[in-house]
């Protein structure tokens, strides 16, 4: 006799993928009084995201997650789970598609209300109403009821007939006391370099005397990746193992000044206002920008301007380039590591220490996976934060043991001070014409300056924002900038007459439907158009108008493309080199 037959699931099971597994998330505080978390997966994330954590390789699945209509073919549902401390509580989720048209507005929302008690909970793709704008899939948002909460987040696409999906990759936790992690930092160490400044300033915080440190660059010093942004990004960690093996005292001050998607070209021209604001003189300084310099128009002019400017500043601070990497391994570490070599600067390469981890097996000394180590294709999670940190840190304590800051220490004659500053002296690795460039917006002037600000009379306050130092509220950037509002501007033009040896001009960026182009004159002749769609999300985007060796008198003409009259366009400042 055949006992009952075992009830069947009433859902098949489907293959899957994760694009997300177990990620911290944290929900920043919004005007709204809710918290969220954003988690971009445009730009080719999302594809990154089904590589490294869903071991995906079939190239025909990476193409579909390209666009809205290849995901609605792919997958059948998606899965939601998210974990806090509360189990009752629960987040609002949604992926949000991005439009064709309207870039934030125009795509279909797909949304689920998620308990935080680890359960999943299911989005069905065929129970969706899509719009016709639908382009590519755009961003994840976590939306907390309460801010500044912590959770874990995972999604998996469960895949519609015809798919398939390779198994699970299960990570073993990353052991940060292991000999074979303390190897993997050790790789980071590229050049030690002339460590006098670093041990000046070990000494000075040893003796109980106020040490800065102050961090440079883009969304990785930001902190993105890091959850939450403010204490677990590498700069702040790195600042604390400082504070604890070099400090006596609570002697140590942190600055960071991280901005999203620049580079080097618009650091340099911020440099005064975010890293020396109030007064602050750094006693070293971290450069961050090897994966964000690609868009650098001078291929490193900037970077080296940017590098001098600090290291002639009058107290002499020490100066440590740092490269961090790309999921794809890539960075730019091979086109700046010559400034570094001219001025014989500390180094620290993230990617000499991390990327050979990433094909190794557990028998040859795997400390950590790739998926371990990137919270999505352009930034580090946790792990990987405190693994930058750690590299960092073994730079500083190598720089102690190097030998105790002395003025008598001689080589060839010289102290290495007395060495460095000759290498300043003779010259460059790639060029350094922008190494005086100065900040001139609408609250700072500039005696060489004439400005009719025309239709620009408006000021912009929906402007890229960022976590400054250890604050998780918002530092808007550029906030005395020009703003033309074809709503309401009379003018099309803004002017100005100038006499400067350089001139770059720093515009926003948008992916709004209102934005639009504008052309830039330069004594009359067509120079650039400034179109904020080309990038399409709201940041800051600096370019060259002109650079000469001599000063001379320039009449500069912004004018707003005929086709654009009705939109806005806003002048964030310039750069200018006298």
């Amino acid at each position: 006799m055949r006992g009952p037959a075992a009830p069947k699931d009433p859902e098949k099971a489907r293959p899957y993928f994760y694009i997300i597994k177990e990620k911290d998330i944290f929900g920043s505080r919004q005007e709204d009084g809710t918290g969220i978390q954003f988690i971009y997966e445009n730009d080719g994330r999302l594809i990154n995201s089904a590589q490294i954590v869903g071991n995906i390789t079939d190239e025909k699945i990476l193409k579909l997650l390209g666009t809205v209509d290849g995901f609605a073919e792919l997958v059948h549902s998606i899965g939601i789970s998210v974990e806090t401390d509360d189990p009752n509580d629960s987040v609002n989720f949604i992926f949000q598609m991005y439009g064709k048209k309207d870039l934030y507005g125009g795509g279909t929302n797909l949304k689920a209300e998620v308990t935080c008690d680890g359960m999943e909970h299911k989005i069905y793709l065929a129970d969706e109403k899509w719009t016709k704008d639908d382009d590519v899939p755009g961003q994840i948002k976590v939306v907390f009821q309460t801010p500044e909460q912590m959770g874990k987040l995972s999604v998996r696409f469960y895949l519609n007939d015809g798919y398939d999906a390779p198994p699970e990759i299960k990570d073993e936790a990353v052991d940060a006391g292991s000999e074979a992690y303390c190897e993997m930092i050790s790789h980071s160490l590229m050049n030690l370099g002339n460590t006098y400044r670093i041990r000046k300033a070990i000494e000075k915080s040893r003796a109980g005397k106020e040490v800065t440190l102050a961090y440079i660059g883009g969304s990785i010093t930001q902190g993105a990746g890091a959850t939450p942004i403010n204490t677990e990004c590498y700069a702040y960690k790195s600042y604390q193992l400082f504070q604890k093996r070099f400090a006596v005292l609570d002697n140590v001050k942190f600055i960071k000044a991280g901005v999203g998607g620049t580079s080097s070209e618009l650091g340099m021209i911020r440099f005064d206002r975010d890293v020396l604001r109030n007064g602050e003189k750094p006693d070293i300084v971290v450069i961050e920008f090897a994966v964000n310099d690609e868009g650098d128009e001078t291929k490193g002019n900037c970077y080296e301007s940017l590098v001098r400017k600090v290291l002639n500043l009058p107290w002499k601070p020490a100066v440590v380039l740092l490269f961090s990497v790309f999921a794809n391994d890539w960075n730019l570490q091979e086109r700046l590591r010559p400034v570094g070599e001219r001025y014989d600067l500390p180094m620290v390469s993230i990617m000499d220490a991390v990327t050979p981890q990433f094909t190794k097996k557990k028998e040859e000394g795997k400390v950590l996976s790739k998926n371990q180590f990137f919270y999505d294709m352009f930034h580090p999670d946790n792990i990987g934060h405190t693994i930058m940190a750690d590299c960092l840190q073994y730079l500083f304590e190598r720089c102690e043991a190097a030998e105790h800051a002395r003025l008598d220490t001689f080589t060839k004659g010289m102290t290495e001070e007395e060495i460095l500053e000759q290498q300043l002296f003779e010259g460059t690795a790639i060029g350094a014409d922008f190494e005086q460039v100065k900040l001139l917006d609408k609250r700072d002037t500039y005696s060489y300056a004439d400005i009719s600000e025309g239709g620009f009379v408006w000021t912009d306050t929906k402007l890229q924002s960022v976590e400054m130092d250890t604050d998780l509220t918002l530092t808007p950037e550029f906030p005395y900038n020009w703003m033309y509002d074809g709503t309401k501007s009379k003018e099309n033009w803004f002017e100005m007459t100038i006499r400067c040896r350089s001139l770059l001009l720093v515009f926003k960026d948008s992916g709004e439907v209102n934005v639009g182009k504008a052309k830039v004159y330069v004594d009359g002749d067509y120079c650039l158009t400034a179109d904020p769609h080309i990038n399409n999300w709201q940041h800051c985007n600096a370019v060259i108008l002109f650079v000469e060796k001599e000063r001379k008198e320039h009449k500069i003409r912004i004018e707003i493309a005929e086709e654009d009259l009705e939109k806005q366009f806003t002048i964030l400042g310039f750069g200018f080199v006298e």
